[in-house]
């Protein structure tokens, strides 16, 4: 293998290089000095030129030219703007569905269809067997074109258990219970209901989203805060004076209701007894008048 040299003719050819330099970029001032050459083989040579163009920093206007054996005239061969050693290079290229994140899709964005994803396998084709399809359809909700493959399901499992909303988030350390115990955990069905469920507490930061069974929060439903202490002194009772509250006593509601008997006209019995001072004149025996006396005729 031949070992290229240095080439006197081609190492001097650097005004016709800028020349073809000057005349590819936008603006000539963008070529700025020569920053030497390279032999790349035998009768092959690039010369290199600063790259003032804004946005290209580090960048170099590259012209390669050449010649016949035994010629003295150099052969501009091809110019472009390449990279330097310290240039500013853009990030690799990544297909668009290979660029796309969680969150990045909006209203009216559509994936791209990919037939052979790892994460999903075919679901449940109906076989005529009532026993096989019911449990498949209906309890396993399999029917579907394409379902869950136990890798798509690891990924998801992985991804939720260490997200903010497994374990080890700030609120779950803190909560004095976890969800499991929770009465508004919604179970899911399936291998992952054995480490999941739904929360459906709408004063909880977690409402609606899937949950591990050991996160926790401050609005378990078995749970109490006390009461915060306070400067201020406890108020009076109010009370409404205006309104009357009538209680039977406890004594008169225990007596039993005696039965009325026979009785006569209420006549006091001292009213027999005692003269009515009031009563008239001539009711009265007369003054000096002879006393009856009182008894029983035994004639009669």
């Amino acid at each position: 293998m031949a070992v290229a040299t240095k080439d006197a003719v081609l190492g001097n050819a650097v005004d016709l290089a800028r020349e073809v330099a000057v005349g590819i970029a936008e603006d000539p001032a963008d070529v700025g000095e020569h920053l030497g050459h390279v032999v790349e083989g035998e009768r092959l040579v690039s010369h290199r030129f600063a790259c003032l163009a804004k946005g290209y920093r580090g960048w170099e206007w590259t012209v390669t030219v050449a010649r016949v054996p035994r010629g003295r005239t150099p052969t501009v061969c091809e110019a472009e703007l390449l990279p330097g050693d310290d240039a500013i290079l853009a990030a690799t290229w990544v297909p668009w569905s290979d660029r796309l994140r969680p969150g990045d899709i909006g209203p009216g964005d559509v994936l791209p269809f990919r037939a052979d994803d790892p994460r999903l396998e075919p679901g449940w084709t109906p076989t005529g067997d009532e026993e096989l399809d019911s449990v498949a359809i209906d309890e396993l909700a399999l029917a579907r074109v394409r379902v869950l493959s136990p890798e798509g399901r690891d990924e998801a499992a992985e991804r939720w258990y260490r997200g903010s909303h497994g374990p080890t988030t700030a609120g779950a350390l803190a909560s004095s219970a976890a969800c499991a115990s929770c009465g508004f955990l919604v179970p899911i069905q399936g291998s992952l209901g054995t480490v999941f469920g739904v929360c459906a507490n709408a004063w909880s930061p977690d409402d609606g989203k899937v949950v591990s069974l050991d996160h926790g929060c401050g609005a378990h439903s078995e749970t109490d805060a006390d009461a915060p202490p306070s400067d201020w002194p406890a108020p009076d009772p109010l009370i409404d004076e205006t309104r009357v509250e009538v209680v039977p006593h406890a004594a008169r509601a225990q007596e039993p209701t005696a039965e009325p008997a026979e009785t006569t006209p209420d006549v006091p019995a001292s009213s027999a007894a005692v003269p009515d001072d009031s009563a008239p004149a001539e009711d009265a025996a007369p003054e000096g008048a002879p006393v009856a006396e009182t008894g029983t005729d035994p004639e009669q």
